[in-house]
């Protein structure tokens, strides 16, 4: 099960590096549920780095469309 979730969390670690380049922040509407998922996955996890990696790229993902207007 961790590794399930490293494996989703270093996915959308990646499509969020994509969404910080400017008008390219679109692609935190992909990351965000990808990262929920693989919170959800690590949380049923024995080891809590796939849990700590998801939760770390859903707050930079989410804050990201905060700052650009996004999400309200």
């Amino acid at each position: 099960m961790n590794f399930l979730s490293k494996t989703i969390g270093i996915i959308a670690l990646i499509g969020m590096i994509i969404g910080l380049v400017p008008l390219l922040g679109i692609v935190n509407y992909i990351v965000i549920p990808l990262a929920i998922i693989g919170l959800i996955i690590g949380v049923f996890s024995k080891n809590s780095n796939g849990l700590l990696l998801n939760g770390i790229v859903l707050l930079v993902a989410v804050i990201r469309l905060i700052a650009g207007g996004g999400i309200l």
